[in-house]
This record gives C-alpha cells, structure tokens and sequence, in this order.
C-alpha cells in the first residue's frame, strides 16, 4: 500500500497510482485529524472524494504516530493526551474517538487503536500495555462504522512470543469475524531476525482464509520474508521517502542516483523496467542531475519507481504463489541479492 499520509502519495497523481498498478493506498489519521480536520474532508466527500481518488483506503489508527510523539503524550487507560505537534495545543485521542475520526474520513478499512509500544518493553509494563491494547480493541468494536467500512484489530504482544501468541488469540476472542487482521508493534528497532520471529508466532493464530497485514515495512527483502510467513498487505513510507532522496529499488539491491558515477550514464534505473520513469527512458544522467539541483522531478520519478517496483514484486509474487513456483521464485530472488552484495 503506498502511503499518503496527508490525504496524497507525496508527487504522485491519482491516475498514476491506477496507471502503476495499485489496488489500495493508506491515509493517516492521526494527521488528517490535526488538518485540516476530520469534518471538512468528511463534508469534501469523505476522503474518496477530498483527493479525487477512487480506489480503496485504508487509514491507521494513530497509534504508532502517538507512540512516535514519547516527549509529548501521555497514556492512560481513556485515551492518549498529547500536544499537538503543529502548535503545542492540547488533544486527546480514545479508541471512540480514534473509530469516529476515521469513519469520518470515510476510508473502506479502518484499524483499531492499539498501543504501540516500543522495542525495549519487557515484563509487567509489556503485559500491561498488551492488555491496554486488547482493552481497547473491545471500546473500537462499540463504534459503528458506515456500510462501506471494516475494521482491522490489530495483534500487539512486543518481543515476548508468549504474549505475542495470546494477544492474537484473545483478539480473536474479540473480534472472530474481522474481515482482517494485522500484526503490529514490529520494525520498531528490533533486529531483523526479532522481528520475522514475532511475526511467525503472532500470524500462526491468524485465519488463512481472511488478509493479514504486516504493519510499516517497505523493503523489497521484507515483502519476500513477510510474504513467506503469510503475509497479505503492507505499507512503509520508505519507498516514497528515499524516492526523494535519491534512493531507488534495483534487483541486486538498490542505488543512490546523487552518485557522480551516474552522471554521464544514459541508461534507465534499471533495464526492463516497466515503471513512467524506466519506459519513459529518462536516464540515470538526467535523474541525477535531478536530484542534484534538487528539482521536483527527481523525486517524482524515483517515487513512481520505487512504487511499481514493489508493486510489480508483489505481482510477480502472488502468481508464483498461485503457479505453485514459490520457492523457485524465492530461491532466484535472493540470489539476485547475493550478487548484488
């Protein structure tokens, strides 16, 4: 899913999502609510309509932005007090409170709010925050949405595989006829190989039948890993964010088109591409000196590539899935990678 955080995918126009191939993209909440406000975009046509984009949304719940805000909030068992970051001004957000936000904002999936606690939580502060969270999801269920949404519960539990594993059941217990499910509170700082073995433990009490989503990862390396355990949705600013700077997706890891090696270099990103800046020919000569003279064109084109990158990733990957050619598919990827080290 790419993100667009503000009601936009940073540079990147509606009929361009349709045109690269995206069935979904994601709003947040927590920022549409700061502005312009949930009312006005609700007024606008909810967010379909305020940003002319006609495919389905998914909005967060605020809960990691929250969690991002440590030196300026406050948790207790209502809600999160918290400054604003725009103006210093007082707010408070409650699971009711975070549900009539985004039924407002009129997004087709609409997630729970959950307590997103950091990577170092251990012992009884982890057990108390997972419960909070739990809590929580039962007081998100009492909000009625409009027909067109759904809400996602969200799995918590930190690093502790134990809580992790009965989170997800008791969530269940909540919620058992979710249209979806996702696993949060990972990619939060933990080492890599932590957070695949939270996911495996967590996603095993998920229904198969039903999508399952890994909340903030955007790596080509972390979709195939995600993807391998189960994994359905996804979403990361990253692609869009080292878009802009200059950071681009290649099939043996990537690049940095700002180089001085690419200055003269009239071939595409990457050969075979299929993305507007690839097939559009533009070269990695134009592209850096794009960047280089820090013209918003640059960033443009990255971002539409690192986008139909993944996109196409998750395409080539859902058939192989499909063609019964996982492993083969898997195998061929990383060994791609390895050269490419």
């Amino acid at each position: 899913m790419p993100v667009g955080t503000r009601a936009t995918v940073k540079g990147i126009m509606p009929r361009d999502l349709r045109e690269i191939g995206s069935q979904i993209i994601l709003a947040n909440t927590f920022h549409l609510h700061l502005r312009p406000g949930e009312a006005i975009i609700e007024a606008m046509g909810e967010l379909h309509g305020f940003m002319g984009y006609d495919g389905p949304i998914l909005t967060d719940s605020g809960g990691f932005q929250v969690f991002s805000l440590s030196d300026l909030r406050r948790i207790t068992e209502e809600g999160v007090h918290f400054k604003s970051p725009l103006d210093g001004s007082a707010c408070f957000i409650s699971p009711e409170i975070s549900l009539r936000i985004q039924r407002a904002l009129g997004a087709n999936i609409v997630m729970a709010f959950d307590e997103c606690p950091p990577a170092t939580m251990e012992g009884e502060e982890l057990r108390k925050s997972t419960e909070l969270t739990l809590r929580w999801l039962e007081r998100c269920a009492t909000v009625e949405l409009k027909p067109h949404q759904a809400m996602f519960p969200i799995v918590q539990g930190g690093m502790n595989p134990a809580l992790r594993v009965e989170s997800a059941r008791r969530t269940l217990a909540l919620i058992p006829d979710a249209v979806g499910y996702a696993v949060g509170g990972l990619a939060v700082g933990e080492a890599r190989e932590t957070t695949y073995q939270m996911l495996e433990v967590s996603i095993a009490e998920l229904p198969t039948d039903r999508p399952r989503y890994m909340m903030g990862i955007g790596t080509p390396e972390d979709l195939v890993l995600a993807v391998d355990r189960g994994v359905d949705l996804f979403d990361c600013v990253l692609p869009t964010r080292n878009a802009r700077n200059a950071r681009v997706f290649t099939d043996d890891g990537g690049m940095n088109l700002r180089n001085a090696q690419w200055k003269e270099d009239p071939r595409p990103i990457l050969e075979g591409c299929d993305c507007p800046a690839c097939a559009g020919r533009f070269s990695r000569a134009y592209l850096n000196h794009l960047h280089r003279a820090d013209e918003m064109l640059g960033g443009i084109l990255a971002s539409l590539h690192n986008l139909r990158y993944l996109i196409r990733q998750c395409e080539r990957m859902r058939s192989a899935i499909e063609a019964g050619t996982w492993e083969e598919w898997k195998a061929r990827f990383w060994e791609l990678r390895r050269k490419g080290d």
